[in-house]
């Protein structure tokens, strides 16, 4: 980033104000303007960033409009319920979709882990589960709230991640708790970068979809494949979709609790090609805007730990 845009970001979000946007503007050409000052594909991928790099670390971008971001690299509480997707991503269970019929335990975070996020990349690498990890999150982010410049380069391609977010989630056993966690750091996360309170919210009417058990596939736009099994939240105390098609799904759609990898014997894999894996190319550097460099210790713990959950809850999402 050059130092002329580190003073825009600086200035846009510390007056940020919440003018009306245009209806007939996307949410984000809407904020790749009024946030960082320009609308271009760099802009768009920049804004991603921001928002799940936010998701997963809490507050980190300095200045911000001053909406705290608990972040899901610590554990935390949703309606009542503790909430730790930890094990989900350090291989302590077999809960990744390697394409056989159970799941087996990978590890995620092999790249950098926070020190790459608070600096506005994915990894230090562009070879690693990490890099394509986030990069596939910004990715498929930016395609729900529609940037435009998406995918007419290489500078912020189209989503290249599996399409199916059901094969993803497949052997995690998501729960109501864990998915609304997920989302409410969307939606905070949002806030705190400037967007308005109903732009912020909006997270919640686009997840809908995928908040149900044995939702009918349905396309996703900008996502290859047309039609997928896209369910997301599966375990039992997830709310059973109105119009359930629970025979389209493996086992009816029933959730299986991922087995602990240590008492079944495995080991977690750091390479490998496991589900959703992806071809092609992203590219995962962006510059640093100011940040906290401390930004890991606002929750009560070291960096090593904060590398290691950097992306619990991301990954209980869009995991490679």
């Amino acid at each position: 980033m050059t130092f002329l845009t580190k003073i825009l970001v600086t200035i846009a979000l510390t007056k940020i104000t919440f003018a009306q946007r245009p209806a007939n503007v996307s949410i984000c050409n809407y904020y790749s303007q009024t946030i960082l000052g320009e609308n271009t594909a760099a802009s768009q991928k920049l804004l991603m960033t921001l928002i799940i790099n936010t998701v997963v670390l809490g507050n980190y971008t300095t200045p911000n409009v001053g909406i705290p971001v608990h972040g899901i690299a610590s554990p935390g509480v949703q309606d009542g319920q503790d909430v730790n997707l930890l094990p989900y991503f350090t291989g302590a269970l077999l809960s990744t979709n390697g394409g056989g019929d159970v799941g087996v335990s990978k590890l995620f975070l092999d790249d950098g882990g926070a020190g790459a996020l608070s600096m506005n990349m994915s990894s230090l690498g562009t070879n690693s589960a990490q890099f394509f990890l986030l990069n596939h999150i910004w990715q498929y982010f930016g395609t729900l709230i529609n940037c435009s410049e998406q995918g007419k380069s290489d500078v912020f391609p189209a989503y290249e991640g599996e399409p199916s977010m059901y094969q993803v989630h497949r052997f995690m056993d998501i729960s109501k708790a864990e998915n609304d966690f997920f989302i409410q750091q969307l939606v905070d996360a949002s806030a705190s970068i400037g967007f308005s309170p109903a732009d912020a919210e909006n997270w919640r009417k686009l997840m809908a979809p995928y908040n149900t058990r044995c939702a009918p596939a349905f396309a996703v736009n900008g996502v290859r494949g047309g039609a997928d099994l896209q369910a997301v939240c599966i375990n039992d105390d997830c709310p059973l979709d109105e119009a359930a098609n629970c025979d389209a799904y493996p086992s009816k759609g029933v959730a299986v609790v991922p087995a602990n990898a240590t008492i079944a014997g495995a080991s977690p894999s750091t390479s490998g090609t496991v589900m959703p894996s992806a071809s092609g190319t992203a590219n995962g550097s962006a510059s640093a805007i100011p940040t906290s460099l401390a930004s890991g210790m606002e929750h009560g713990f070291g960096l090593q730990i904060l590398v290691t959950v950097l992306a619990a809850g991301m990954i209980a999402y869009f995991q490679l």
